[in-house]
């Protein structure tokens, strides 16, 4: 297997349904972007995988078109909220094989506003199982997302004893790192008491404020052999030393903790551990899947940031944040930067990249030499993903 290293990323700052680019044109700025900073010609580039949800069916053709037309193979990729890391996965799998020597993973979305919905109703849907099992526990009805996440969320509550606060002391520490991100979409800061205080969604618990936004925007990832990066003169990629995704088993139904992708998490971290033989106390930055504060809370004991039922301390200590054991999202996450289905995952790419080589100015996370990246889309697929400073 050949190393497969990030050679260069970018992308666009996310904006809100209806005040974006279209897709053709985020998508091609963040994958020219990406291809200038690998130092790279576009005919260097051997096979590209794009993601996005809500398109037809070459939408990824059509966005790199105006960006170089090469006659490569582009691969089209649906993997939900984890379509990003899916395109990555693709591309970094096809580079460590030795199929190709440079290959690029790119992801976009144009979204519409409000909750997600499914455009295919005249079908049977692959969330039936999910919205069965939550009226078999007399959840309240909501749309999907909001459904499973809040379920969970009150799961956990139940389960360990926490309250909303913990949800809101998560708001807050994620708006507090976006204030340093020029790619943020929120960048006003937030009280505890203001997170409680907005409006309820979910129950009699969730707000609007632990909810992410829906958004739109694009990033692109270059990834390359190490005799590529060598023969080329790459000397600030950074290494992707382990990767895994993996989907769902007959666990993944017991509660609603694992009905959004803890167990998926948790299995994926561990291939990815025992891959770069390095653990989760090595790592120093994170940025993970916060769709909702509820699904940070539980994907830190996914990820083995802490054990099962610590959040409320780990997060009381401060270790979710500057000072404390690790950085997590320290771009503002999916709560603050946004989440456009199809980019989030090169997002998450672009920031750990950055950090690693110490580029993220304001934000940087002190002696930043390993990072693990988490993104998740019900359905279900989980991608985690550790980086190496070179």
């Amino acid at each position: 297997m050949s190393k497969a290293i990030v050679a260069g990323v970018d992308m666009v700052k996310f904006a809100k349904p209806g005040q974006s680019e279209p897709y053709r044109v985020m998508a091609s700025k963040a994958i020219l972007g990406a291809v200038k900073e690998a130092g790279i010609q576009p005919s260097d580039i051997e096979q590209a995988f794009a993601g996005y949800v809500y398109g037809d069916s070459t939408c990824g053709q059509h966005a790199l078109y105006d960006a170089f037309q090469t006659g490569i193979p582009v691969v089209n990729v649906n993997n939900n909220c984890s379509t990003g890391s899916t395109a990555l996965f693709l591309a970094r799998q096809a580079v460590a094989s030795g199929s190709v020597e440079c290959a690029l993973a790119f992801g976009f979305e144009e979204m519409q506003p409000g909750a997600l919905g499914s455009h295919w109703d005249d079908r049977e849907g692959p969330f039936d199982r999910f919205m069965n099992i939550l009226d078999e526990k007399d959840y309240p009805q909501a749309p999907l997302a909001l459904r499973c996440f809040g379920a969970a969320g009150h799961y956990y509550m139940e389960k360990y004893g926490a309250t909303s606060d913990l949800f809101a002391k998560v708001s807050v520490k994620t708006r507090n790192h976006a204030l340093n991100n020029p790619y943020s979409l929120l960048n006003t800061p937030l009280t505890e008491q203001e997170v409680l205080d907005a409006p309820v969604v979910f129950m009699d618990y969730l707000t609007r404020f632990m909810c992410c936004p829906p958004t739109c925007g694009a990033g692109a990832a270059v990834v390359v052999s190490d005799a590529f990066a060598k023969k080329h003169g790459i000397s600030n990629g950074v290494e992707i030393v382990g990767q895994a995704m993996t989907t769902d088993t007959p666990d993944s139904w017991v509660d609603p903790i694992k009905l959004v992708g803890a167990d998926m998490t948790h299995r994926a971290a561990r291939k990815v551990y025992d891959e770069a033989g390095i653990g989760p106390e090595d790592v120093q930055v994170v940025e993970l899947h916060d769709c909702f504060t509820t699904n940070e809370v539980i994907t830190y004991e996914g990820l083995g940031l802490c054990g099962e039922g610590e959040a409320t301390r780990f997060v009381a200590d401060g270790d979710n944040t500057y000072g404390g054991k690790f950085v997590v999202n320290p771009s503002g996450g999916l709560m603050s930067k946004g989440h456009p289905l199809g980019a989030t995952g090169l997002a998450q790419c672009y920031e750990l990249v950055n950090q690693l080589r110490g580029t993220a100015e304001q934000r940087q996370v002190e002696g930043a030499r390993i990072a693990l990246q988490h993104n998740l889309g019900l359905g279900g697929a989980a991608v985690v993903t550790m980086y190496k400073a070179s």
